[in-house]
């Protein structure tokens, strides 16, 4: 890359306006991915389930996850009254406000997760950019955080972690540990077995111990996600940090808002969240907490 456009790009003044405003735009596409992905996966199911029972006139699964036309087509309209979404209403956050969070057509009021997630998505990025500055790092932990952010959405909505957005992370993470990125190969590796391995064992005592699945194996693969990326070093602290905000939040919810404790949480949202604080502060947390111990 051109020295000079480097230096311009790395300038703060320049860099975390450019990181909260594409943060903004990929939010809003993030928004298609929540709303599009679970419901491209129920439709392959269903088209696989068919096939394999042999329906009658049952059409063919449709392999089209490498192109993941589905994002992009068709293009976005209000689910009421079909309006065709324009550019103007299709702002990151100011469309939302201009149109007082309305359809410009049928006046249906527009879900508040769409700019929450886009705002969300800037302030992220710019927290990505302020720590890690201008460079490779800091361009993958912006994948990585855009990918949880849309993931915890998902889980939230459907109790669901797709695989098509984990797994790949999974690889990505070890390529990157290659070269140390983020830590050694080593404990890239190790990390990556022992996330999956660790919250399968809990997964099986807890099931064995009550006859309940207390979470999915999609937090598993999302835990092995975080070993690979960060080394199996920063799990325990992951694991205590996201149990614990679970805990205060699902008590929270329960005593205030009154939800039925029957009703389950998912636990891959504060998984997301404990891992994203790993990626940025996890090293100086452990710092920390040992110089506390005085064991550091």
């Amino acid at each position: 890359m051109d020295p000079s456009l480097t230096a311009v790009l790395g300038n703060p003044v320049v860099l975390l306006p450019v990181s909260f405003i594409l943060g903004l735009i990929l939010g809003s596409f993030l928004n298609v991915v929540i709303l599009r992905l679970p419901q491209r996966m129920e439709s392959e199911l269903e088209e696989a389930c068919a096939e394999h029972n042999g329906a009658e006139n049952a059409e063919a699964p449709t392999n089209r996850w490498f192109g993941l036309g589905y994002l992009t087509s068709p293009a976005s309209t209000c689910p009421s009254c079909g309006h065709a979404i324009r550019a103007w209403e299709n702002i990151p956050v100011i469309s939302y406000l201009l149109l007082a969070g309305h359809c410009s057509a049928c006046k249906t009021r527009i879900s508040i997760q769409y700019p929450v997630v886009e705002f969300i998505s800037g302030l992220l990025s710019l927290a990505v950019a302020w720590h890690f500055g201008f460079g490779w790092e800091a361009l993958f932990a912006l994948i990585l955080t855009w990918a949880l952010l849309a993931m915890s959405v998902i889980d939230i909505r459907q109790q669901l972690l797709p695989d098509v957005l984990i797994l790949p992370l999974i690889w990505l993470g070890l390529m990157l540990n290659l070269d140390g990125m983020f830590t050694d190969i080593g404990s890239s590796i190790y990390g990556a077995v022992a996330g999956y391995v660790s919250l399968w064992f809990v997964f099986h005592v807890f099931l064995l111990l009550t006859g309940k699945e207390g979470m999915g194996y999609g937090d598993f693969k999302l835990f092995a996600l975080f070993g690979a990326w960060l080394g199996w070093q920063l799990l325990p602290q992951i694991l205590l940090l996201s149990s614990l905000v679970g805990a205060i939040t699902g008590l929270g919810m329960i005593l205030f808002l009154g939800r039925d404790k029957s009703i389950p949480i998912p636990f891959g949202p504060y998984l997301a969240v404990a891992g994203w604080i790993a990626l940025l502060w996890g090293e100086q947390i452990n710092q920390t907490y040992l110089q506390f111990a005085g064991i550091g």
